[in-house]
């Protein structure tokens, strides 16, 4: 009986701990983002941004959120909103000269990389200094998504219109190359390893797994249907693909390949907006961001067209949870500190 109490108590603190830090939710058509206590589950603060906030980068010491400020349809935007994460306030609003930012990613302490959708533009913006370093051409469409190699000192862009994929060298800051994936190549992220780049190409059902350092394209796999964002956990186990218009989240195993699992996010969305993108898709919550946790046992979905996050338990490979934030749930970020 005592063995039994004492793995109940372990398994609560360990339950604990999974949900630990705050949880970074954009919030698209409300113009805010939440900040959610994982442990309450609540929300501690929702603070306003810029037009269309789609994407965030966490700093690496966990202080500071970055987000961009993507814009709407009749005006694209044209800046980023800095976040003192702790003290929960807006401290900087780095205006721009490029249309529509969204991807982003941290590459140190106090750069991040932010593609340009509406100007085919990566550039590099130093927060501190608040001011564009580096401009480098994508020659792309609608480069939406960026991974950055810490490896081979490159950049990925996935390039919606384009079909592809625009490799930027850093060191020479220039473009080093284009790939051509697939049909509306969109979301991107690095294996654990730092070995290979998965990309998801959303109008043809399928990921592509490319070599960093060869870059040629080493498998494809299928993922149906509309394939919008990739995550990989951090211990090289698996690799979790968002399928906007069937609702679910695929499991692949990242070392073979294999579909381990599809989870449904077993909502259902009856009313429609005109505001909302993917009007298309039927009844489909559209699970876009991805966030899997720093100790690969949860993973949380935003489901943009049903204002939820969905979590995921990625030890059992079901549904364990739900939370909520503000109208159009998008980007996810997190962040080790509690408020």
């Amino acid at each position: 009986m005592r063995r039994l109490i004492i793995l109940v108590l372990l398994l609560s603190t360990f339950i604990a701990k999974a949900q630990e830090g705050t949880l970074v939710v954009l919030n698209k058509s409300d113009h805010t983002v939440d900040l959610i206590d994982l442990q309450t589950q609540k929300s501690k603060a929702t603070i306003p941004t810029g037009i269309g906030p789609h994407e965030v980068a966490i700093s690496p010491d966990h202080k500071t959120a970055v987000i961009t400020n993507y814009g709407d349809r009749s005006e694209p935007g044209k800046s980023l909103t800095v976040i003192d994460i702790a003290n929960k306030k807006v401290v900087k609003t780095i205006l721009l000269e490029y249309k529509a930012p969204h991807g982003i990613e941290f590459i140190n302490t106090g750069n991040v990389l932010v593609t340009c959708e509406g100007s085919k533009k990566l550039i590099q913006v130093n927060i501190n200094l608040g001011r564009v370093m580096k401009t480098i051409d994508t020659s792309q469409e609608t480069s939406h998504m960026v991974a950055y190699s810490p490896k081979m000192n490159r950049a990925f862009v996935a390039n919606i219109r384009s079909n592809s994929v625009s490799v930027i060298d850093l060191d020479k800051n220039k473009l080093d190359s284009i790939l051509k994936t697939g049909k509306g190549a969109e979301g991107v992220a690095l294996s654990a390893d730092g070995n290979e780049v998965w990309i998801t190409n959303r109008s043809n059902d399928n990921v592509s797994i490319i070599d960093v350092k060869t870059l040629e394209t080493k498998k494809e796999i299928v993922s149906t249907k509309f394939p919008i964002r990739v995550k990989t956990t951090t211990d090289g186990k698996y690799a979790l693909v968002s399928n906007a218009q069937t609702g679910d989240v695929n499991v692949f195993d990242a070392k073979t390949k294999q579909l381990l699992k599809t989870i449904s996010m077993n909502i259902t969305v009856e009313e429609k907006e005109a505001s909302r993108l993917f009007q298309d898709f039927d009844k489909s919550p559209v699970p876009v961001g991805i966030l899997i946790h720093p100790n690969n046992k949860i993973a949380f979905v935003a489901n943009t067209n049903a204002d939820i996050i969905t979590i995921i338990d990625l030890t059992t490979m079901e549904v364990s949870g739900r939370l909520t934030a503000g109208k159009e749930p998008d980007g996810l970020g997190y962040s080790n500190i509690k408020l």
